[in-house]
């Protein structure tokens, strides 16, 4: 659910401790929300939420939802690393990614992670490098568009991962010759959606493709895991996803097609921006104002702080504390400080009148903000902090230093 960023006067108390810009994280919506979702499939025994690490690879982040009973979904060496280091393992570790490097096999095999094949040439690969696991998923692509209703929600025929259908059929008979024994089913097939049907209508397509490949090679499935996608409202007065009745109708078609099967098939779900994303803001200050062709206000985060407005043209909300309540009778670019002309926040957004020296917080950030970072024109990645229910803060991670920018070089010769 969307969250209202804190005070004013609890955004100064921290950025006196804390120098803008900092990624700001609520614990308390973040633990609420895991609860919540946890409940809407609740029905289903073996129910599980891989959080997806690429989203907010922060070790208090992963920690906190270990404690509310998730795993994690990896895409890298260092991110199984990562979940090494939060004390995850075995299936609590869902392996998912593709050109996948001999060494990230090994190590996920080693981690006992849940592997999740994204091509038909990689049971060969995962054979030699690593061996066949007996509990293996492959992950699904079926071309084509993926629609609800008339609405085309993405085009997997246009994605690099996952198996096409016959290619699954190859798989499973290939992967059960080097010993095999019970499968998974995975796909993503659309991205950021609060369409409440994607989940019921996507779930359709995974269980009835286990079953199919059940019946054909008589093999057992342990899992379909229904990734990521359910997304979050960017938008003021945007519809958010109901994600108890997106649970109850994944129920109501896994009765329909899985139940009749007897085998007991759990649940799992690889959500990361519906996780944290609304649970965190980049809170900066206003540094300079510029009128020239155009209204512009500088803030003392630029894109390489929240990369997603320059990259996608994506919408986040802002607003100035303290003003929430005045007319949004100026109209600003808000703008960061790197050479390039996409360093935007927002173009032509209405705001109240900004000076310099205001703070300034950026909407639903807890999700591919800080993670998307990067060091262009020698930018320095910003701090990360979680806020307590109780008002209490602390920095998780520190901001970068120019010794973190020096210490990967080899010397100045």
């Amino acid at each position: 659910m969307p969250r209202t960023p804190p005070s004013k006067a609890k955004l100064l108390e921290i950025a006196a401790s804390i120098p803008t810009p900092f990624h700001l994280y609520d614990a308390a919506g973040i633990r609420s929300n895991a609860k919540r979702l946890r409940e809407a499939f609740s029905w289903n025994p073996g129910y599980r939420e891989y959080f997806a690490v690429k989203a907010t690879p922060t070790p208090a982040i992963i920690n906190l939802l270990k404690r509310e009973g998730c795993g994690v979904d990896c895409a890298s060496f260092t991110e199984l690393k990562l979940a090494e280091a939060c004390g995850l393992s075995g299936e609590f570790i869902m392996f998912s990614s593709n050109m996948t490097p001999a060494p990230e096999y090994q190590l996920a095999r080693r981690l006992g992670a849940v592997v999740n094949l994204d091509d038909v040439s990689h049971v060969d690969f995962l054979q030699d490098c690593a061996g066949v696991p007996e509990n293996i998923s492959m992950r699904f692509n079926p071309g084509g568009h993926f629609t609800l209703g008339n609405t085309v929600m993405g085009a997997p025929g246009e994605a690099k991962f996952g198996m096409t259908r016959p290619q699954l059929d190859e798989a499973v008979a290939a992967l059960k010759r080097r010993g095999a024994k019970r499968f998974a089913l995975h796909a993503f097939l659309a991205s950021n959606t609060t369409e409440d049907a994607y989940y019921p209508t996507m779930a359709r397509t995974l269980f009835r493709t286990a079953r199919e490949l059940s019946d054909k090679h008589g093999v057992e499935f342990f899992m379909v895991n229904l990734s990521g996608g359910i997304g979050i409202p960017y938008r003021p007065n945007a519809r958010s996803a109901d994600i108890m009745w997106i649970g109850e109708a994944v129920r109501n078609v896994y009765d329909e097609i899985i139940k009749p099967m007897g085998m007991p098939v759990r649940i799992a779900t690889e959500l990361g921006r519906y996780m944290t994303g609304p649970y965190g803001w980049l809170v900066t200050s206003a540094i300079h104002k510029k009128e020239i062709h155009k209204n512009y206000i500088g803030l003392d985060a630029c894109a390489a702080d929240l990369m997603r407005p320059a990259m996608y043209g994506a919408y986040h909300h802002i607003t100035v504390p303290g003003k929430e309540d005045l007319p949004l009778d100026h109209v600003y670019d808000v703008v960061g400080s790197l050479c390039e002309n996409n360093d935007k926040f927002a173009v032509d957004r209405p705001l109240p009148r900004v000076d310099t020296g205001d703070l300034v917080v950026l909407h639903d950030t807890g999700a591919h903000g800080r993670s998307m970072g990067y060091n262009y024109n020698g930018k320095l990645r910003s701090a990360e902090v979680l806020l307590e229910k109780d008002g209490s803060f602390r920095m998780i991670r520190r901001a970068e230093t120019i010794e973190d920018y020096f210490a990967t070089t080899n010397g100045f010769v």
